[in-house]
């Protein structure tokens, strides 16, 4: 069965997750502002939620329809296929937003939706209530400038929560966004990898599992993997898929550093939870200590900043730090994310090349220094 999907993803990451999508083997990939489109089976359904390392969530597109007003609402709502994917003890919470839109009121348009889908219902299983014990299909819409679009989630919790991280530090990056400073980064397996600022360690760990080609969600659940709709044998088959590709025997090495010990304490843990500690080792230091013992590198960082965790003048101290031992060496590379618009100014040199981002709400640049 072709089956339309969504995948909501950080600013930024549009074109990195069409392209892992193409890898995965999804058909009519198209990226738009914040999310991406793309077709596929059931098999590839899983394979997603196993595999990507860069988006947010996986949601199937039950369908698109204008609408100005409520009956309108109603009327789209009711007209799409809700029978192919709800059962008749599945429970189907509603939750969205509205923009830009004469339907403005989420709380009506919630109600308005679960009326539909309730009547929808009515009418193909015959039976007058429905009891929602079963497993969840959360329904999500969003309303853009009076266009809906209804959708079911498939993940669950968010992707970028791999199950290796149940502690983190202050102010902890992103794992889909970790992963994706180590794709622009050009993170090979046979790469040394530095974080001189590790915190919780997600860049390190990240890196480890792009290296070996280990599927991030491979020992977390999905929300459909209880749907009566997917045949279980599904999960079974795209697991062993993602096992048979890994390469754990990769020259692929990491070091991490930080000058809070707590913080290494945490990265060790992590480290060990995500199965890839034996390719990672830590220590307590300084940036300012900072030496790489290799002949090549890549340091890919994410340093406390002023709307973080420092105040601007330590921001632009520790800016100044990174320029002086991030120097100039061949076959080194760096890559910093920072929101800071004085960045290269404060870090001494032009990047020889930037790429937007947004870490979280905050709209950063990756300064990538690699000549």
């Amino acid at each position: 069965m072709q089956i339309k999907f969504v995948i909501p993803c950080l600013l930024g990451l549009e074109g990195l997750i069409a392209e892992e999508l193409r890898a995965l083997g999804a058909d009519e990939v198209a990226a738009q502002n914040g999310r991406v489109l793309f077709c596929g089976d059931e098999y590839l359904l899983a394979r997603v939620n196993i595999c990507s390392r860069y988006a947010e969530r996986v949601q199937i597109l039950v369908g698109s329809f204008r609408a100005e007003s409520f009956e309108e609402l109603f009327q789209g709502t009711k007209a799409l296929p809700w029978e192919e994917w709800l059962d008749v003890r599945d429970a189907f919470p509603v939750k969205g937003y509205s923009l830009n839109s004469k339907l403005f009121s989420v709380s009506d348009c919630q109600s308005i939706i679960k009326k539909a889908v309730v009547e929808r219902l009515k009418e193909t299983y015959h039976i007058p209530w429905f009891e929602e014990t079963g497993p969840i299909h959360q329904i999500q819409f969003s309303i853009q400038k009076d266009e809906v679009s209804l959708l079911l989630d498939t993940s669950g919790a968010g992707l970028h929560k791999r199950g290796y991280r149940p502690q983190a530090n202050a102010a902890p990056i992103k794992e889909t966004l970790a992963a994706a400073l180590c794709s622009i980064s050009r993170l090979r397996p046979y790469h040394t990898l530095y974080d001189p600022l590790c915190g919780s360690g997600t860049i390190l760990i990240e890196g480890a599992l792009m290296a070996m080609n280990i599927a991030p969600g491979l020992h977390r659940n999905f929300s459909c993997d209880r749907w009566t709709q997917l045949d279980r044998s599904i999960w079974t088959t795209e697991k062993e898929r993602a096992r048979d590709l890994e390469k754990r025997d990769c020259d692929f090495a990491a070091f991490g550093s930080d000058i809070d010990p707590e913080a290494i304490r945490v990265a060790q843990i992590n480290a060990q939870q995500a199965g890839v500690a034996d390719k990672i080792s830590f220590s307590v230091a300084d940036v300012r200590d900072f030496r790489g013992s290799t002949e090549r590198g890549t340091v890919i960082c994410n340093p406390p900043y002023g709307e973080r965790l420092l105040d601007n003048k330590e921001a632009v101290r520790l800016y100044g730090t990174m320029g002086s031992v991030f120097e100039r060496r061949h076959g080194w590379s760096y890559t910093i994310i920072s929101p800071s618009e004085t960045f290269e100014s404060d870090f001494g040199r032009k990047a020889d090349k930037r790429r937007k981002l947004y870490n979280g709400m905050i709209k950063c640049q990756a300064y990538m220094y690699f000549k």
